[in-house]
């Protein structure tokens, strides 16, 4: 078995687990996971998808110990693309909108459901104000990190997922996007991630290049 494979069919139980953590009813908790599990295996995701949402549990995870609430950390990387239209702006104030939903159908207490709210919305610019919203963020951009080839596999995912854009306008808006984060005086908020920052800047750095080219 791959590990993608076993990452994948070790999600249901991962969000079996932080639902009996937080004491909700499980016919609801499944009625949610279904749902979370149709929106992303939408037609037209490559990059976010569930494999996205592993590979953000499994940084969550080592990074456990930077959180202050570590159940509304690991809420908000379950609901944070939970809708996403690369067409539209507001991708995050909706995903943010269906969280707040179910989350309220699951009985969660109020002050959690908007904790998690604030932290999805805080994926829009990937500014952190606040422990767990820095450890989200890291997860969320630890992609950039990654090795050569993973990195090359997300940007050629993005790529698809921009499909319908020509190709030059999608390499300038790209180039954008990646200058916008070199310009950032740091990539990453925690100190386990600050670690891999190098590596990040050179991922960014050889896409960038190559969008020029």
């Amino acid at each position: 078995m791959s590990f993608l494979k076993a990452n994948l069919q070790r999600l249901p139980i991962q969000w079996r687990l932080l639902m009996n953590r937080l004491g909700a009813e499980p016919a609801v908790a499944g009625r949610c996971f279904d749902a979370i599990h149709r929106a992303y295996s939408e037609r037209g995701r490559h990059y976010h998808t569930l494999e996205h949402i592993g590979g953000m549990l499994r940084t969550v995870h080592r990074l456990r110990a930077s959180t202050r609430d570590l159940p509304a950390v690991e809420l908000a990387v379950w609901f944070h693309d939970v809708v996403y239209l690369p067409r539209r702006t507001d991708n995050e104030e909706l995903s943010a909108r269906f969280a707040a939903r179910w989350l309220a159908k699951l009985r969660l207490r109020a002050s959690l459901i908007d904790k998690v709210r604030h932290l999805i919305l805080a994926t829009r610019t990937h500014r952190a104000a606040s422990a767990d919203a820095k450890v989200l963020i890291d997860a969320d951009l630890a992609i950039l990190a990654a090795s050569q080839r993973r990195y090359s596999a997300y940007a050629q995912a993005i790529r698809q997922e921009y499909a319908w854009v020509k190709e030059a306008d999608y390499r300038a808006g790209r180039a954008r996007v990646l200058q916008h984060f070199l310009n950032r005086k740091r990539l990453f908020y925690t100190s386990l991630m600050e670690r891999v920052e190098t590596r990040a800047r050179r991922n960014l750095r050889r896409e960038l290049a190559l969008l020029h080219a």
